[in-house]
Parts: structure tokens; sequence; C-alpha cells
């Protein structure tokens, strides 16, 4: 791109690249202040703004902005580019695109047929010059489904991952946090621990916990020890039962490398889990998580704005169907996202650019405690989500992660959003919560006096 300039409040702006320009019209986050990327003021972001509604979308195929021959990341985008797809939209500018995602005959089909033509970069620059309320209404319209032993994604449903951490990987305190997490009806998204200890064997131990009652009570969901991924691969070889593959992944080839992957390892685990077929209504056998700064703190950005990287890493995930996605939107701290407004800015971002993209995306609303938020502000952020068609998120006894020290959605939370927005659970794991006599037919909880239920009996057991 030649360099452009744009009177603004009477002061002429000049943006000397493609790059410069996608992180000068970004809102407002801590990182990219860090980082040197940011615009310098409010009146500079709107001129990048402006300049960036007129940039062609085809622009982004012609000009990279991390290098093709230095990043396997950007090879993968470019190598996978479907042509055939993208025509509809091929002669559109930034801004052009986003009236036309706003159109009423830019439908849930129309948007699924589009998916694969876009490129991270096109869904990072539209994003950059929509409201809150665009992304909302926009990534509304997509629908991403996925199996494994329940459907997730479905219209009008949001799933919950139970995560029931420890902070010493105690089995009988995972047990009582899952157990419990599973009476308030939560889990059909997946039962995912992140391991205090990312050792084989404890990954082994915990996953024969999980599926061990899985499978005692016929229970539809899925399990997944959120270990790294060569530990998983090395879990599968030994024999133990393994549902979902995890893995944290970034949006360049450097930072990938500072999580000790690459794309060949996660086709090698992708190939390894698909080879169990352990799914019965699906075989969508990845999970993957994300979140704005990963690659500006792993020193791979490459002076790309941290929104732009994000989008990438949904090119990363792309290629292996997963069954989950989700962005941990406050995790890494107010070193990147300072404030709630900046969480929730960015978490609908996320949802938008992942959904935009063809992935089935959640997230995990949250943020540490020494950031400038608090549980209202992830209150708003999980309402939005919600009626933007998040598919699931996290659920956590009272939403404070003891292993990993943040602050997320509880077990209470999932009952609020579907009482607000009539959203349901999986239908496969409603009609069991049902067959369990757990809920009504009206998804309320039971109250179960004296504490008369199998599973609390079994609860009692384990931590006896």
């Amino acid at each position: 791109m030649n360099p452009v300039t744009l009177e603004v409040a009477g002061r002429h702006w000049t943006f000397n690249s493609l790059k410069e320009l996608m992180g000068k019209a970004s809102p407002l986050r801590s990182g990219d202040v860090a980082a040197g990327c940011a615009a310098s003021c409010d009146e500079e972001r709107v001129a990048a703004q402006m300049l960036l509604a007129d940039v062609p979308l085809a622009q982004f195929l012609e000009e990279q902005l991390i290098p093709y021959e230095k990043d396997e990341v950007t090879r993968l985008i470019v190598d996978t580019h479907d042509a055939a797809a993208f025509a509809p939209v091929k002669n559109l500018s930034v801004g052009e695109f986003r009236n036309w995602l706003l159109r009423y005959e830019t439908d849930e089909t129309v948007l699924k047929e589009l998916a694969p033509g876009l490129t991270p970069e096109m869904v990072a620059a539209v994003s950059k010059v929509c409201s809150n309320q665009d992304l909302i209404l926009i990534a509304s319209k997509c629908r991403v489904v996925t199996a494994f032993r329940d459907t997730i994604g479905l219209k009008g449903c949001l799933s919950t991952r139970l995560q029931p951490n420890h902070a010493t990987d105690d089995l009988k305190g995972i047990a009582a946090s899952m157990l419990e997490g599973l009476l308030y009806g939560c889990g059909d998204a997946v039962i995912g621990i992140n391991p205090a200890t990312d050792s084989v064997p404890m990954m082994q131990e915990l996953l024969k916990l999980i599926d061990e009652l899985i499978h005692r009570y016929h229970i539809p969901t899925q399990s997944c020890v959120l270990a790294h991924v060569t530990n998983a691969i090395e879990v599968m070889r030994s024999g133990t039962p393994v549902d979902l593959v995890f893995q944290s992944i970034s949006g360049t080839e450097i930072s990938n490398k500072v999580f000790g992957i690459n794309l060949g390892i996660l086709k090698e685990a992708y190939d390894a889990a698909l080879s169990l077929k352990r799914g019965t209504v699906g075989q969508n056998v990845m999970y993957f998580e994300t979140g704005q700064g990963s690659a500006l703190s792993g020193r791979g950005d490459w002076g790309v704005d941290m929104q732009t990287c994000e989008a990438r890493a949904y090119a990363v995930a792309r290629p292996f169907k997963p069954l989950l996605v989700n962005t941990v939107v406050g995790f890494i701290g107010p070193e990147y996202l300072y404030d709630g407004k900046q969480i929730i800015r960015a978490g609908l971002e996320d949802h938008f650019c992942a959904k935009l993209l063809g992935l089935p995306m959640g997230c995990d609303i949250c943020y540490t405690n020494h950031c400038e938020a608090d549980q209202n502000d992830m209150d708003i952020l999980m309402t939005l989500l919600a009626a933007a068609g998040l598919n699931y998120q996290m659920a956590i006894p009272g939403g404070d992660d003891v292993m990993l020290g943040y602050q997320t959605t509880s077990y209470h939370d999932i009952h609020y959003v579907r009482q607000l927005l009539g959203k349901r659970p999986a239908p496969e794991f409603e009609a069991w919560l049902e067959e369990m006599d757990l809920v009504d037919v009206r998804q309320r909880l039971i109250a179960h006096r004296g504490g008369e239920h199998a599973l609390i009996d079994y609860q009692r057991g384990l931590v006896a």
C-alpha cells in the first residue's frame, strides 16, 4: 500500500502501510499502546478507520502483513484461500463489506458459504469499522454446529464447559466440583480440566476419572484434559481414553513455537484422535483456546496489532474442524486489555471474527484480579455474547478458578442467560438432564430434598 493521508480535526494523518493502518484503526487497548502500533489519539484512530473503510478486500490477498516466506500461518492462509467462495464480495471495500454483512439478505446460509473465502485479515479489518451492535448482529446470523457425543451450536442453544480445576489436582476435589456442576445442569460442551501438573501420568489419571463418570451415567458429553498436545499424543499411544485433544494456539509461527507447537504437530494429534472414533453423533475431536495478546506476549507479533494476530489464530484452527474454540478474553491481564471496556470490546470482536471464518466460537468471559474490571463487566459481556449467538461459556464453582487464579462465569450464570434469552443446552444433554430428574421440561433445576439422587450418592462415595 502506498502512503495515504487524511485530514481530521485540522491535522493531516499519514499511514505508510496496510499493517500500520490496521493497527491504528483498532479500538484502544493497552497492549497495542505498549507495542507502539496503536493510534496516538482518537483523531488519528478515526482517520485510520475512515481510510481502512476504503481499502478493497482483495488487497488483503495481495499484501501480506506477515511475510509468506517466513511464516507458516501466512502460507496456510494464502494457500487455502477459496477464491470461488470469495467471489460474492471480491469487489467490495472494507466499509462496503460491513454494509453487505448487515443486509437482511445476508443470512446464515450466505455466511456459511462465504466463510472459506474470507481471510483473518479481512474479518479483522471489517471488525475495526463496526460498532459493538454491528458485531453482535452480524455474529448472531452465523451458525456453526459441531458434534461429538452431543451437538453444540444449534440455534437457540448455549452450552457450557464444566471446568472443575483444583489447585493440587486432588481427584476427590475435582470429582466434587464435577458432580456439583452436573447437578446444576452444566457440562454439555465438555468436562474440561486444566491440570496443575502438566504431565502424562496426571493427564491419564484425570482422563480416567472423567471417562468413568461419563460412561457410568451415560452422559452425552465429552472429556478433555487441557495438557500440552504432545502429552495428548503420548497418552493416546498408551491407550488411555481421549475424547478431545486440546491446545492453546496463536496467530504466527513464532508465537506458536513459544507454545511448543507447529501445524505438523497439530495434524499428528488430529489424525490420532480421529482414529480413535470415540464420538457417537460426530467426530469433531479438537479443542483450541486463543486470546488477544498471545502473539505479543510471545514476541511473535511482527508489529501487527493484537486483534489481527488473534484472528489469524482462527486460521490455525480452521483446518482441524474443532468441536470447540474459545477466546480466554481477559486472562492475560491489564497489560494487554486494561479494563472492562477493553475486555468487552475484545470479546465481541473475537466472537465476530471467528464466526465469520466458520469456527464454533465460545468465550471464557473472564478477568484477572489486577485488572480494572469486575463481575458486572463480565455480566454485560456474557449477556451480549449470548445475544450474539455464542456457542458456549465456562462454568466454574463460584466463578472463581482456584487453580488458574482468575474470575470467570459460574454454574449459576448459565441459568441467568437461559432464563433471560430462552437458551437451552445441547439437545442430547437436555434429554439426559430430564431423564436424570435434574431439570424439568422448562429446564428449571429440581431441588432434591434430603440429597436423594444417584449423582449425589456417587459424589458422597468419591469424597468419603
